[in-house]
């Protein structure tokens, strides 16, 4: 890995998620302060591409709003500024566009496939009375197109009762390589009704209306409509059809409920410790307790660390909390390529009302969010090649775990609040039906123990 890349790396290690209003509106709708909640979003679009017809997507939905750090979809992000009317922010956005990953129309057969990228941003929000300002910069940070854009959105909002809708307008300004990449064709990519094209640097329009419905306390609905026209020069391309790029979105997501800064609750950190090794066994699997072998031919490892915030406790009154983790991974790759870093951001439910939780307080927890890979994991490309599949950096994040109190175990009563237990480290790109991860089938899973204590 060259200097530069790692240096992008290690910056997007610093940095948590978000989305805004410029980038996509329908997520914006959910950044309350002080919040946290999950949900899942289906996208139906018009591929801009000839022949490629309508794409269905699938976008896990895992949101947290806190006063610096914040998580939506399909970015992470840092407040940098976070005044009533100004605020500015530095983010690392997955790029969702690309060539359709089930089937390749005939318009561009033979082509080199263009992915997703990873793009580090600035962005700045201006607020006011008659709606919101965005502007922000962003350049591609994975080093594939090397391109670079410059986006101007406006949005208002309009609350009534249990609605709340927001009409949104964005101009994008974009490089000549970023619309090269995706919408040219190379010298030797010409066929006989496909000549070498560049449409170099452009702006595209996009418009939409977005909203959610409260149906209750804690779910609400969500949905959008929107329609991107592409600059002229990109819809002239030979790959390119001609028209408008419509855009359908629905989707749920469910509030934990509101959470309080550690300054005004004193609300604890976890620290947690972890040591793991690679697994043949699926998730399910392990889950039930059916394979827990970590005897394998690669023998690759794991070793991390991640902090945890309480998000909200005794959900309605239940034996049930959320936790929201930040950590980073080490792949031991027992010298079958480089080790890696890799940063996993999630958010994790622990249940902990079993009838000996009294005598000795046991959790059963399950966690979800992102998984961001500085070098694919060997298992993963191994595993992937063999099935003649692609592989992502960026993929769904599942932990599954159960643990028990140590100073309940050896009754130590300031160990009360320090568990040991194991859990399962589960990449996967959610069955090829989300472009966020790369339309990845796939992934990989380690076995790991751990301790996790509250500081």
């Amino acid at each position: 890995m060259s200097t530069r890349k790692y240096r992008l790396f290690l910056l997007a290690l610093a940095l948590p998620l978000t989305a805004s209003a410029a980038a996509e509106p329908i997520f914006d709708l959910l950044a309350i302060p002080a919040s946290a909640g999950l949900g899942a979003v289906a996208r139906s679009e018009r591929s801009p591409y000839k022949g490629a017809g309508v794409s269905q997507d699938l976008l896990p939905l895992y949101l947290y709003e806190g006063s610096h750090i914040y998580l939506h979809d399909t970015r992470l992000g840092y407040k940098l500024v976070a005044a009533p009317r100004h605020g500015f922010n530095l983010f690392v956005e997955q790029r969702l566009e690309g060539f359709p990953y089930d089937r390749t129309p005939s318009s561009l057969a033979g082509m080199r496939t263009r992915r997703a990228t990873t793009d580090l941003g600035l962005g700045y929000r201006y607020r006011s009375d008659w709606g919101k300002l965005d502007l922000e910069v962003l350049h591609d940070a994975d080093s594939v197109s090397n391109g670079a854009e410059l986006r101007l959105g406006y949005g208002a909002d309009w609350a009534s009762g249990a609605w709340h809708l927001r009409p949104s307008l964005t101009l994008s300004r974009r490089s000549a390589k970023l619309n090269d990449y995706y919408y040219g064709v190379r010298q030797d990519e010409v066929a006989p009704l496909r000549p070498e094209y560049r449409p170099g640097g452009g702006t595209d329009l996009a418009l939409g209306l977005y909203g959610s419905y409260q149906l209750s306390d804690r779910w609400r609905l969500l949905g959008g409509v929107g329609v991107t026209l592409l600059d002229p020069k990109v819809r002239n391309s030979p790959i390119v059809r001609d028209g408008t790029q419509p855009t359908l979105t629905l989707g749920a997501a469910y509030d934990f409920g509101s959470h309080k800064s550690f300054a005004e609750t004193g609300l604890p950190l976890h620290l947690k410790l972890l040591y793991g090794r690679a697994t043949d066994c699926n998730l399910l699997p392990i889950m039930t307790l059916r394979c827990a072998s970590t005897t394998t031919q690669d023998q690759t490892r794991i070793a991390g660390v991640e902090l945890g915030r309480p998000l909200v406790e005794r959900v309605n009154g239940w034996p049930l909390d959320f936790v929201g983790y930040l950590g980073i991974l080490h792949h031991d790759e027992n010298g079958l390529q480089a080790d890696a870093l890799q940063l996993n951001t999630y958010i994790k439910a622990y249940y902990y009302g079993f009838p000996w939780s009294e005598r000795v307080r046991t959790r059963l927890g399950m966690g979800a969010g992102f998984s961001l890979a500085q070098r694919v994991p060997y298992v993963e490309q191994r595993d992937q090649a063999r099935r003649g599949r692609d592989t992502s950096k960026l993929l769904n994040y599942l932990d599954p775990s159960i643990d028990l109190s140590v100073g309940d175990l050896i009754r130590v009563r300031a160990l009360q609040q320090t568990y040991v237990g194991v859990g399962a480290s589960h990449r996967s790109g959610i069955f090829g039906a989300s472009r966020l991860f790369g339309n990845i089938d796939g992934g990989s899973n380690y076995l790991y123990t751990y301790i996790e204590a509250k500081l």
